[in-house]
């Protein structure tokens, strides 16, 4: 897997917006979007160990240089489900969705 489907798969998994993200890294929404496109790939040190905190993830898999751990096989079909019943929903809703999860995460429902 590419660093900026990494990025991108991870940031999703947390139910981040890439706005989200980049307050929590201290970078741009647009370098967010550049690291998620593949446009900016040479990301300096300090940017790389701040993405890695925010996505709960080594420097390393950023880098490249080890791979993300396999989620458990239940984790994978929970995933499956919620892309099948999520797969006809416009962006809005999608958004929408990924903000009541957040909540429920944060204990907010």
């Amino acid at each position: 897997m590419d660093i900026k489907d990494i990025i991108k798969n991870k940031r999703i998994e947390k139910g981040l917006t890439m706005k989200e993200l980049a307050e929590k890294v201290g970078v741009s929404e647009a370098t967010i979007s550049r690291w998620e496109s593949g446009e900016i790939s040479n990301m300096k040190h300090k940017g790389i160990i701040l993405l890695a905190n925010a996505l709960d993830i080594s420097p390393n898999v950023i880098m490249g240089w080890e791979d993300l751990p396999e989620p458990p096989q239940e984790e994978k079909e929970k995933v499956k489900i919620l892309a099948r019943e999520a797969g006809d929903l416009s962006d809005v809703q999608i958004d929408l969705l990924r903000s009541m999860i957040q909540q429920f995460k944060e204990g907010k429902r």
